[in-house]
């Protein structure tokens, strides 16, 4: 019984703190107009040539790691490690949430 209550209070103390580790969707959409527009359109959807890929709609997951490996160099392209570098942790959290909350669709490239 007493390990099921504290198993009880240590999910509902992390359900608790979900809101405050939620990526901030507006700081996201600031950084994408600083840093990710120029290529891949305002809201991820519209890349300016077809070499760059739509983001509006994916996954944020997939997103941050890909953010965080370009970052890191263990994923390789001269233009995202550039643009990746000057990203905080918490500015990849909130880009990824940005571009999935975009209608998208990763169907077609255009």
């Amino acid at each position: 019984m007493m390990m099921s209550l504290r198993t009880l209070a240590l999910a509902a103390a992390l359900v608790a703190a979900t809101p405050a580790l939620a990526a901030d969707v507006e700081a996201g959409r600031k950084k994408v107009q600083e840093v990710c527009a120029a290529c891949h359109g305002q809201d991820g959807g519209t890349p300016t040539t077809p070499e760059y890929p739509k983001l509006a709609g994916q996954y944020p997951d997939y997103l941050a790691k890909a953010l965080r490996d370009y970052k890191s160099g263990q994923r390789k392209n001269a233009i995202m490690a550039g643009m990746a570098a000057g990203l905080t942790d918490k500015d990849i959290e909130n880009v990824s949430e940005f571009f999935y909350r975009q209608p998208g669709n990763l169907s077609s490239r255009y």
